[in-house]
């Protein structure tokens, strides 16, 4: 069970920066406005996406997993401080408040690692 409940926390967690940079890749135009009316520059949208898929695919995989998911961590809480910080808009604090928890998931991988099955126990 325990195997199960590892995969599935790399999985679940993986699933939102994977779908977030999938998205960001056909939605590209939107999300350098988005990225600008936040005062931070458009130009950083292909690294936004690099992270969020890389990130991904690393945590997915349990890849360097304790140093992905604190990149990842603190990629998360860059987002939730410069675009989700509305304290007047319910569905931006919603969001901001999602980020929080995802960064403290993050921080159980950093602490704990990836787990089993994964390309980090398989090399130790």
């Amino acid at each position: 069970m325990e195997r199960v409940l590892e995969l599935g926390a790399r999985i679940l967690m993986a699933q939102i920066f994977l779908v977030s940079g999938f998205g960001k890749i056909s939605g590209y135009a939107g999300v350098q406005q988005y990225m600008e009316a936040a005062h931070v520059p458009g130009i950083l949208a292909p690294l936004v996406i690099a992270v969020e898929l890389g990130g991904g695919i690393a945590l997915l995989l349990g890849f360097w997993t304790r140093w992905v998911a604190l990149a990842l961590c603190g990629f998360t809480l860059a987002a939730a401080f410069l675009f989700h910080l509305h304290p007047g808009d319910q569905g931006q604090m919603i969001n901001f408040m999602k980020n929080l928890a995802m960064a403290g998931g993050l921080l159980m991988f950093v602490k704990y690692g990836a787990g089993t099955p994964s390309i980090d126990r398989a090399r130790s």
